[in-house]
């Protein structure tokens, strides 16, 4: 039986609200939410259908507003300096441990010493940084953000203006030779620079 354009967008419809309920990342699924309202309010254009437009028009609406909340410059970021050995930072790095591997091969547990950073979200735990100090250089170890929250330029605004933690240390660069090609990628993305064989940012003027 052929479907008339109609039932077809109708469909396409319902099938990016579903694809957006299987997101992990919270901006993919606002996107992809906002998509499949705006598309469902064209099908009840068509239909026409009085509450399909207004039901999907303000889910469009909310969807708008929560991404515009989750780009804007005053979103909640933090990052916490937290002890390298504290049992919080272990659970969370244990609980994670596999995703950590994709990004950090040879991930391993935090060394006394190391220098340790939470990273948040709205208050709430979004990732870890481990680095290892050797004088007024940071050797990152492990920089990771839950897949949640990877869309949420958490790396952007640590690595430019969420700088002083690191300064407030006394480090002066951060240095580190990524164990894979999409570590490579994002810090590159992120301000990192190439040299002498790793990559390097520069915390001072």
């Amino acid at each position: 039986m052929l479907l008339s354009p109609v039932e077809v967008i109708g469909y396409i419809a319902s099938a990016l609200v579903v694809a957006s309920l299987a997101m992990t990342s919270v901006v993919r699924l606002r996107v992809v939410s906002l998509v499949g309202s705006l598309v469902f309010v064209t099908y009840g254009v068509l239909l026409p259908s009085i509450p399909i437009i207004l039901t999907n028009a303000a889910v469009a609406l909310l969807n708008v507003w929560f991404l515009r909340k989750e780009f804007s410059p005053n979103r909640d970021l933090g990052a916490v300096p937290i002890a390298s050995d504290a049992p919080f930072l272990l659970d969370f790095l244990r609980s994670h441990d596999a995703d950590i591997r994709t990004f950090h091969p040879g991930f391993q547990p935090p060394a006394a010493g190391d220098f340790a950073l939470l990273l948040t979200r709205d208050g709430l735990p979004a990732g870890a940084l481990i680095g290892t100090p050797e004088g007024d250089v940071l050797r990152l170890r492990v920089d990771y953000v839950m897949h949640a929250y990877r869309d949420s330029r958490i790396g952007t605004w640590l690595y430019r203006s969420g700088t002083k933690v690191f300064t407030d240390a006394g480090f002066a660069s951060l240095a580190t030779v990524p164990a894979s090609e999409a570590l490579r990628h994002y810090l590159l993305g992120v301000g990192f620079v190439r040299r002498d064989g790793e990559l390097v940012l520069d915390l001072r003027p």
